[in-house]
């Protein structure tokens, strides 16, 4: 898993490449509150257009993200979920929980 930053005027996006599994999901929660910590941001994006493989690991990790948010009076959303990341997704029901976007006409 690898994760690719960019911050500007108070919004942190982050990008996700890889799988998101059990094995990985541990470390890169990590490395977000790492992240969310050092940039306080108003808002962040989980950019997952490079995002291969997503399991119910990397839903844990979007309610723990959106958690944190909230404490940090932000908000969260998804962009670009590839075509078996939007499966995961729509089958947990997280678009209740955060809003999911393609940006730049992208899925």
């Amino acid at each position: 898993m690898n994760i690719t930053t960019a911050y500007a005027s108070g919004r942190l996006t982050i990008g996700l490449i890889g799988e998101l599994d059990h094995h990985a999901a541990r470390e890169t929660m990590q490395s977000i509150t790492e992240l969310l910590d050092e940039y306080l941001p108003r808002e962040c994006a989980l950019e997952l257009s490079a995002l291969r493989f997503m399991d119910s690991s990397g839903i844990a990790l979007i309610v723990r993200l959106t958690r944190k948010m909230r404490e940090l009076g932000g908000r969260v959303w998804l962009e670009n979920p590839s075509a078996q990341v939007r499966r995961v997704l729509e089958a947990a029901g997280v678009e209740r929980l955060v809003q999911v976007a393609a940006i730049g006409g992208m899925t």
